[in-house]
């Protein structure tokens, strides 16, 4: 019973902030027309405001991020055309990160310059992961479930350790830069102000939610290697 219980409260622990990220960008996303401009044309009007005019605007489908290395915002679909509070709150954090960068702001380039030196990591751990299967067949080895483990922990630990490191720079970017810029501009309904709070915490907490899920795949690559 007691095992049940922990089991219960590290999964609402490891998932429940990704499901509540999901819950809140959701059901700010309607309705879709709440405002008159997109979020690509709110990003665009905070980062002329800001004199970041030579800093890009562009669609993507690789989550919504600001490019410290291309200058560039990008926004999915749904807050790129959309029109919602999620679209516009969202599109403002992500202009937060540029202000960011535009200021040298000392986290920031932390986190840049981790993600670069871990790359390589990365990419060892990834190449460890695909070759211990060969080296397997060939060799026999009965240490080979430990050196996989260590191919998933070079993947995802460095990951997690990324995700984890980013937190207070994506606070900043919600509270200390988009809030304030939103507020400025008067740019939010009034009764929206709470709301534009959780989608600004959701933004931050969405890096949390990733670094968990890191934690639990490393988890179940030592669970599988065990068996």
């Amino acid at each position: 019973m007691h095992f049940l219980v922990l089991g219960l409260i590290l999964l609402a622990v490891v998932f429940g902030p990704g499901l509540w990220v999901k819950r809140v960008l959701e059901k700010y996303s309607s309705p879709a027309d709440r405002y008159r401009g997109s979020g690509a044309q709110l990003a665009r009007h905070l980062l002329d405001r800001h004199g970041l005019h030579t800093v890009g605007v562009e669609e993507t489908e690789q989550g919504d991020h600001y490019d410290p290395v291309d200058k560039v915002v990008r926004l999915t679909p749904d807050k790129y055309q959309g029109r919602s509070l999620t679209a516009i709150t969202v599109a403002a954090h992500e202009v937060g990160h540029a202000v960011q960068d535009h200021t040298n702001y000392v986290p920031l380039r932390l986190r840049h310059h981790l993600v670069n030196l871990l790359n390589p990591v990365q990419r060892l751990g990834a190449g460890i992961l695909m070759v211990s299967p060969f080296i397997g067949a060939l060799t026999r080895i009965p240490s080979l479930g430990l050196l996989m483990f260590f191919g998933g922990l070079l993947t995802l630990g460095t990951a997690t350790l990324v995700h984890l490191v980013t937190l207070p720079t994506e606070l900043d970017a919600s509270f200390r830069r988009a809030l304030p810029m939103l507020d400025e501009d008067d740019i939010l309904i009034e009764s929206d102000r709470p709301h534009a709070r959780r989608i600004l915490t959701a933004a931050a907490l969405t890096y949390v939610a990733a670094s968990l899920m890191s934690l639990l795949n490393v988890a179940r690559w030592w669970a599988i290697l065990r068996r």
